[in-house]
């Protein structure tokens, strides 16, 4: 029961705020043109800074775990590549494919992680060993697949040209900058000033509420539904098949206790917002996006809290 409430505490706040974005644009307090710019300085500044902070925080050095490290990476990279590929395969529909692979893939393992290690460990060095792991790589292959799978406009020049866009959206990605600069200032082991550290936290602080007010407000209940097929797809796959193929791998491998809390995290977390963020902005498909964070956040907190359940009876965590 307790591990219940807290799910219900970590996965409702953030269900009710994405509610209120809606709201607001049902009485005409926001529009379109709020939600664009909101998303766009989301994109540029607010998460950048987040991920910024959060791993700039993190002692490198001492906590650095390869294994653990290499394994998120490899899982990470496992499921994005197949997914892509059952998506290419699959999917009827191919104006989806890069909002699909990309929320089914793609966790929000800095925002609820870090709430469920912390809440059951206490503080820890496992959810940023598993931020480096796989949040760099979600990035990355988030770039890629909205790339390759981005509308297509009037003379954009396909195969080559792509590639090369790719790697330039991927050098000049915020988020991925961001990441670069965190772990460089931890690992140099910079103390900013108390005036540098209070900005980036006050900035910090605006990326999650702000995200979801503007998914909230974006949200297309009607066209949604009209895609709601694949939106229980991407959610069972998020939140249940990659779970059940890794989890399993993770505990033969020796992982248990935080690590393994980490690792289901990582697997099985909803879909995070800046998926909403990146494929609105990379012309990919905002409605089903929205979507998939929308259901697989409702349900988390009942697929989590199985996972957790389940774990805690065999004794892994």
């Amino acid at each position: 029961m307790n591990d219940f409430l807290f799910s219900i505490n970590v996965t409702l706040p953030i269900f009710l705020v994405m509610v209120l974005g809606w709201f607001l644009k049902q009485i005409g307090m926001l529009d379109d043109h709020f939600v664009t710019v909101a998303n766009k300085f989301n994109f540029k500044v607010t998460l950048p800074f987040m991920v910024f902070r959060d791993l700039s925080a993190v002692n490198i050095r001492e906590a650095f775990d390869l294994k653990f490290v290499l394994f998120c990476a490899i899982a990470s990279s496992v499921c994005f590549w197949v997914i892509w590929g059952g998506a290419k395969l699959f999917l009827k529909d191919k104006t989806i494919t890069g909002a699909f692979v990309q929320a089914s893939f793609r966790s929000s393992a800095a925002v609820m992680g870090l709430a469920f290690i912390n809440n059951i460990y206490g503080p820890s060095a496992m959810g940023p060993m598993m931020i480096i792991g796989a949040v760099p790589l979600y990035n990355i292959y988030s770039v890629l697949v909205l790339t390759f799978e981005a509308e297509e406009e009037e003379g954009t020049v396909k195969d080559f040209g792509k590639v090369r866009q790719a790697c330039i959206n991927i050098v000049k990605n915020p988020i991925i900058i961001s990441i670069v600069l965190g772990v460089v200032a931890a690992l140099s082991g910079i103390d900013f000033p108390m005036i540098i550290d209070k900005t980036v936290n006050s900035v910090s602080a605006l990326a999650t509420p702000l995200a979801l007010i503007c998914l909230g407000a974006g949200f297309e209940g009607r066209k949604a539904i009209a895609k709601i097929k694949p939106t229980l797809w991407a959610s069972a796959i998020k939140l249940v098949i990659q779970p059940l193929i890794f989890v399993p791998i993770a505990a033969a491998m020796g992982f248990g206790g935080e690590k393994m809390i980490a690792i289901l995290i990582m697997l099985a977390a909803p879909a995070t917002p800046s998926c909403y963020i990146m494929a609105r902005n990379m012309k990919n498909d905002g409605v089903l996006t929205a979507s998939i964070v929308v259901v697989t956040t409702l349900l988390a907190a009942v697929t989590l809290t199985g996972w957790i359940f389940a774990l805690k009876t065999i004794g892994i965590i």
